[in-house]
């Protein structure tokens, strides 16, 4: 009988034991569910959960999902028309290129003095021309002061100087690769050209760099060739959005001795274990500069992966070279006056301006509706410069 008492007993506790955990384990879900941080972030997980496109895929029936991967499968196929109509495009490009480039020619030959133009090749309306009209009768009135100014300086100098150098000033993307020393270089830059892959061969571009005698190197022409893709990727089909630059090449710069920009001189210091002497012995390391656009990283064809900072590096090149052949070359007048950055800029304001017209004209709208006066229509549209 004793051991049926005591049997009871431990049978009695851990029933205790259990309904008190159970009720510890009640209290604090209770405590938990009114804390509307974690109600918050529990809902905002059922809600991925249940509206992920992929989980409603899931739910699909198996005819419908074989449906769908057969419509995968033409848009591959899609994929694959589309980089043979980029394939076509470059075939224009190249078309096209031949037709700006004699008009390219004279641009190099006016700005470098080869040639002069004719009075109709220099005619040209300004919008602004009664407003440099009135200027210029200002300025007729100190004409005196200006031709004595005027006398100490070349009367007229040849082509237009330092045109390429100012675009690298005037456009911020190529001002910051450019350091001090760059600069005296850059004044013997004469052209840039763009020069596209010949039929059959590998899509690409090069861009040559056209430089007059100088004292820094003995290269008429730096060349860049950017290398290109026109296909899906083969593991990520879907991923193809036209061609890209995968990789590019640059050129050997012949440097006289001593005018290598692209390296400094420094001088270290070495201690020697044993005998403890110190000596001094100079060493090159490489140097900020622009022309170290012209070696570039890089890409491995192992297949190992480049660090973060290399990859930037690449991306950032990848973007300029672009940016030489859709904008500064076909447009180089407008970054030297500097009227295509202001349209750049203008357009950015357009859209600005056009957000607070529209936020007065409801503001408008909300005073008419309170007011029986008619008031004036402050609704026209803001005016927008697109390049």
């Amino acid at each position: 009988m004793a051991d049926n008492s005591k049997t009871e007993d431990a049978a009695s506790d851990s029933v205790e034991a259990a309904k008190n955990t159970s009720d510890k384990k009640e209290k604090l879900a209770d405590q938990v569910m009114q804390n509307p941080q974690v109600l918050a972030a529990l809902q905002e997980r059922l809600d991925n959960t249940s509206h992920t496109p992929s989980s409603y895929i899931e739910t699909l029936p198996k005819a419908v999902k074989r449906r769908i991967d057969a419509l995968k499968q033409l848009q591959v196929q899609c994929a694959h028309i589309e980089a043979k109509f980029y394939e076509e495009v470059h075939d224009l490009e190249r078309k096209y290129a031949a037709l700006y480039e004699p008009l390219f020619d004279k641009r190099r030959e006016f700005i470098t003095g080869e040639a002069e133009p004719t009075d109709a090749e220099s005619e040209w309306h300004s919008e602004n021309e009664e407003e440099e009209k009135l200027a210029g009768d200002l300025k007729n009135k100190v004409v005196i002061e200006e031709r004595e100014a005027a006398a100490t300086e070349e009367a007229n100098p040849k082509g237009i100087p330092d045109f390429w150098y100012t675009i690298f000033r005037n456009v911020d993307m190529l001002s910051e690769l450019v350091q001090e020393y760059d600069e005296p270089i850059l004044k013997h830059l004469q052209d840039i050209k763009v020069k596209f892959s010949e039929p059959g061969q590998p899509m690409s571009f090069s861009l040559e760099f056209h430089f007059g005698p100088n004292d820094y190197f003995t290269n008429s022409v730096l060349t860049k060739t950017y290398k290109m893709k026109s296909e899906p990727d083969k593991t990520d089909p879907f991923s193809f959005e036209g061609p890209e630059i995968v990789d590019c090449e640059g050129c050997s710069i012949d440097w006289k001795k001593g005018k290598n920009v692209t390296v400094k001189t420094i001088k270290k210091k070495q201690k020697h274990k044993g005998r403890g002497t110190v000596r001094t012995i100079t060493k090159q390391v490489p140097n900020d500069s622009f022309f170290n656009f012209f070696n570039p990283i890089k890409v491995s064809g192992d297949g190992e992966s480049l660090d973060e900072d290399s990859e930037f590096t690449l991306a950032t090149d990848f973007e300029i070279g672009h940016f030489f052949r859709e904008r500064i070359v076909p447009r180089a007048v407008l970054y030297f006056t500097g009227e295509a950055i202001e349209d750049d800029d203008n357009f950015e304001e357009g859209e600005e301006g056009e957000e607070e017209e529209l936020e007065g004209e409801e503001e408008g709208e909300e005073e008419e509706d309170t007011e029986s006066e008619p008031k004036k229509d402050a609704s026209q549209p803001a005016e927008c410069k697109q390049q």
